[in-house]
């Protein structure tokens, strides 16, 4: 699997709103995924957990995470990313969540009554399809 830096066509389609979703292991080995909203963050991927989540644990637990985005218009045509989490912080004053949810929906997170997480991910493999299998090399 290719390494960054991501071709342009790649970045092009990670810096999108798309679909996503992202993977990481359980304690007891068992992998576990769920949809997530996700923003390039320059050469790191930022997703932001609802304080609660037990996902968080996990990726304390261990930071490997892959995360899949489908093109909006063709399904076909997606990017998986295998990395790890190597910055976690609490999500001071929503901020980062207002980010995502400008990016998904055009406005601020509407849900303000419990404290969010912040994750980055550095890439360290990618894999596209679709259109996106070109850009492999």
């Amino acid at each position: 699997m290719p390494k960054p830096p991501l071709p342009q066509p790649v970045a092009e389609l990670l810096s999108r709103p798309n679909p996503a979703v992202i993977a990481c292991v359980r304690p007891d080995g068992q992998p576990i995924s769920v949809a997530t909203w996700y923003l390039m963050d320059g050469d790191r991927v930022l997703v932001n957990m609802d304080e609660g989540r037990k996902r968080l644990d996990y990726l304390r637990a261990d930071p490997r995470v892959s995360l899949t985005a489908m093109a909006a218009d063709d399904w076909y045509t997606h990017v998986s990313v295998q990395g790890r989490v190597v910055e976690m912080r609490d999500d001071e004053g929503l901020v980062d969540i207002d980010r995502l949810s400008t990016h998904y929906g055009g406005g601020p997170y509407s849900n303000r009554s419990r404290g969010r997480v912040s994750a980055w991910i550095e890439i360290d493999y990618w894999h596209g399809w679709g259109a996106a299998k070109s850009s492999t090399g």
